[in-house]
């Protein structure tokens, strides 16, 4: 009932100056969006922040924007759910799902068109306690390993930024971080929450202060759809203007603050 209620008001009472979105979607835009019939939306189990499984399925702010969407488009919605992101970006041209909910990046923006972000989240690094690193620039030595989740965001950015150390990757985010304490590897990368969280809990590590890359989380679909393009960014500009991205993070004991302005 809570995700009706938003869903209403994300309709019926957007602020001047927000897109508006057509109460019956075109055949062009459900063909898009919805070829089969169904939304199939991907979802990333790997980013907390965003979507963790549950008893009843998957549960979150991307998991709420996605039934949101499908009601406004009329037709039932089905999560496809992956245990990373570089499974959901690995997968864009398979045709096993309509939409989904990445970081934006320009190696993904070659298969995935992306909407504006809907949340910023913060790229952190965690080291052992008793480690020389003190900094983020003193990340980029030569000699040190860096674990990542191969495919994330912060994959992609550190392949990019780093020159000297060595990215050591994992099959998901989840195992770099257990990589990183099981091989004595010298960092973990990864996004700033749950790095923070066990840290919490782990007096052995702490984290960096700052951050290393800011991660904008977007709304995205495959290449060649325009129509559901534009929907999709009016859609999502709308949910943002309504603070509908805010009350579903704090509903889901997430940091309303983190919904992108």
């Amino acid at each position: 009932m809570r995700i009706a209620a938003m869903l209403c008001a994300l309709l019926v009472s957007a602020p001047a100056g927000a897109e508006t979105i057509p109460m019956t979607p075109s055949p062009s835009i459900l063909h898009d969006l919805a070829p089969t019939g169904t939304l199939r939306a991907a979802i990333n189990l790997g980013n907390p922040v965003l979507a963790r499984s549950g008893a009843d399925g998957p549960a979150g702010v991307s998991v709420d924007l996605a039934r949101a969407l499908a009601q406004t488009l009329g037709v039932p919605v089905a999560f496809v759910t992956f245990p990373g992101a570089g499974a959901v970006s690995g997968s864009a041209g398979s045709g096993t799902w309509d939409i989904c909910f990445l970081a934006i990046d320009p190696q993904r923006a070659e298969g995935i068109a992306f909407t504006a972000p809907y949340v910023l989240i913060a790229g952190s690094y965690l080291v052992p306690a008793a480690s020389p690193i003190r900094t983020l620039k003193a990340v980029d030595r030569d000699g040190v390993r860096v674990s990542v989740g191969r495919g994330s965001a912060y994959d992609l950015f550190l392949t990019r930024a780093l020159r000297h150390a060595t990215l050591v990757r994992a099959p998901t985010s989840a195992e770099a971080v257990t990589a990183f304490a099981r091989d004595g590897l010298d960092v973990a990368a990864g996004v700033h929450q749950p790095l923070a969280a066990y840290a919490a809990a782990h007096p052995e590590v702490r984290l960096l202060p700052g951050h290393f890359m800011e991660i904008p989380q977007a709304m995205g679909l495959p290449v060649g759809r325009d129509a559901g393009a534009a929907f999709l960014a009016g859609f999502l500009a709308q949910a943002k203007a309504d603070g509908f991205i805010a009350r579903s993070l704090e509903a889901n004991g997430q940091d309303s603050g983190l919904a992108a302005p």
